[in-house]
């Protein structure tokens, strides 16, 4: 492994890679002259004000994330390091909305379903329908299409959770014992819907007998909290929905679905009223670039979430330290260091664009605005994305050295990332880098639950810095006092000597491996 990383990374300088050594390449830079900027008594500084009380938890939209979204653009001010779009305009918009829960009914061949005990559903919709498309588990991939001899447009489809299977046992997609993405419950339901909108269909009925109950839970508690499901305002909605079956109303339309695998029309009358009364959200990602001296025109994005979950129903704060005030504050040490650096005459060939997301506790909104619908700079010309998201603090179920930090995602699409990330690391920090949650059989899918995620779906190479999680996460206890701030500057400094080594290189990160 070293050696691959000092070709790769001696090559990627322009150099001779036999008479260059990716210790020469990396001393070449000089990252370490500004790397002593970013320090545990500032970070400390910056925690106690941007995780206290007065911000309120920074729930996304309200008072204590604008105090939050007030306090980053002041800060790019007084550094210096312009507004991304130009100006005095630090503040990218991103319209959400919260979807509250609908109130209605579903019937079936005159028979009346009731939302919240027979069926789920998140989202309002009102239609007729004389039939109903059953396409099995609703699959497409290479040969195999659950869709083949039917005509879903501008129908409503019957789907169940699962894969196909040969007579063996063995899994028809993969060939093997081990069941796709379409099994797996953070990817299946949104590449289902995404496939079943691109052929046209309405909404989709979804039997997920495994899930349900999960369904449930956050269906209750919305219900009990009078809250909803905030996304992103979508002006040019489809009305495409989804609606979530128990086994009962499932058996109601399907008898056999169980067993039955196969594609037919039935012929149901069918009526939806579904009405809800949705509520709109103003928030915003902040975002500063600094220009590149040699190549302007590609970018480096350093990325953190600003907002949290706010205050708990029964009036405490959750000031959110770690998740994620640690990778905020790392982020402006990092900008502060790039700063410096740009003003003694060494600032990045490459430009690099420090961005704060909002809505990530909410589904990775910002983030997801911001690769979607509004990149401020051509996703074609981003060369990586590193996010830091939650780097304060311990894994208590962790066992080894305390000078540690989650890598997530370094080799997913760049092997010279990977090696280029390992390579910084020795020469400059000697972090233990722990990739246990790098792995693809991970059950906690954290590769899916961060703001880099709407990155790399769009091949770019990302890294995501991690600490895990633990007793306080998510509840009032994360609090400034409780943050490693040694750790927090030797994870803040890692960041930094691999964003100015991305920065610098000659040539761009080569992708090599292509995002599912």
């Amino acid at each position: 492994m070293k050696k691959v990383a000092l070709l790769i990374i001696g090559l990627a300088l322009g150099c001779n890679s036999s008479q260059k050594t990716v210790e020469e390449a990396i001393e070449k830079v000089g990252s370490e002259t500004y790397v002593e900027s970013i320090t545990e008594a500032d970070l400390k500084k910056h925690l106690y004000t941007y995780a206290s009380d007065e911000f309120e938890g920074r729930e996304t939209g309200q008072p204590g994330q604008k105090k939050a979204v007030e306090y980053l653009k002041a800060y790019y001010q007084k550094l210096g390091i312009p507004a991304a779009k130009g100006g005095d305009d630090y503040l990218q918009k991103v319209p959400l909305e919260v979807m509250k829960l609908p109130v209605g009914s579903i019937t079936i061949n005159e028979k009346a379903f009731e939302l919240g005990e027979e069926f789920l559903t998140f989202s309002s919709n009102q239609g007729s329908y004389d039939e109903i498309v059953y396409v099995g588990y609703g699959i497409e991939e290479g040969n195999y299409s659950d869709y083949k001899n039917v005509d879903v447009a501008g129908k409503l489809i019957l789907v169940k959770a699962g894969e196909p299977k040969k007579e063996d046992g063995t899994y028809v997609l993969s060939g093997t014992t081990e069941t796709s993405s379409w099994s797996n419950m953070s990817e299946a339901i949104e590449k289902r819907n995404t496939l079943a909108k691109t052929k046209g269909a309405k909404g989709i009925l979804y039997l997920d007998t495994q899930n349900y109950p999960r369904f449930k839970r956050y269906f209750e508690y919305m219900k009990l909290n009078d809250s909803g499901q905030m996304s992103i305002k979508d002006e040019e909605a489809d009305g495409f929905f989804q609606i979530y079956l128990t086994d009962g109303m499932a058996q109601g339309i399907l008898e056999d679905i169980a067993d039955n695998s196969t594609p037919a029309v039935l012929s149901k009358s069918v009526k939806v009223d579904l009405k809800a009364a949705n509520e709109q959200v103003d928030s915003e990602n902040v975002a500063a670039v600094l220009k590149g001296s040699k190549k302007p025109d590609e970018y480096v994005i350093i990325s953190s979430h600003l907002d949290h979950i706010g205050i708990a129903a029964d009036g405490q704060i959750n000031n959110g330290a770690d998740d994620d005030g640690s990778g905020t504050v790392g982020l402006l040490e990092i900008a502060e260091a790039f700063k410096k650096a740009a003003d003694a005459g060494h600032g990045p060939e490459r430009s690099i664009v420090f961005l704060h997301v909002t809505g990530e506790e909410k589904g990775l909104l910002g983030s997801q605005y911001y690769t979607d619908q509004e990149p401020l700079f051509p996703l074609a010309q981003t060369v990586a994305n590193l996010n830091i998201d939650m780097i304060g603090r311990i894994d208590p179920k962790r066992e080894g050295d305390r000078n540690y930090i989650y890598l997530i995602g370094s080799d997913k699409l760049s092997t010279e990332l990977h090696e280029l990330s390992e390579a910084v690391n020795e020469k400059y920090m000697n972090i233990e880098l722990d990739y246990k949650y790098n792995d693809e059989n991970d059950p906690n899918r954290f590769y899916y639950r961060s703001d880099h995620y709407n990155f790399a779906k769009n091949n770019i190479p990302i890294i995501f810095y991690f600490n895990g999680t633990h007793d306080d996460y998510h509840r009032p206890g994360d609090t400034p006092d409780k943050i490693n701030y040694d750790l927090l500057e030797n994870r803040s400094r890692l960041v930094f000597h691999t964003a100015w080594e991305v920065a610098n290189r000659e040539a761009r990160l080569i992708v090599d491996k292509v995002a599912e």
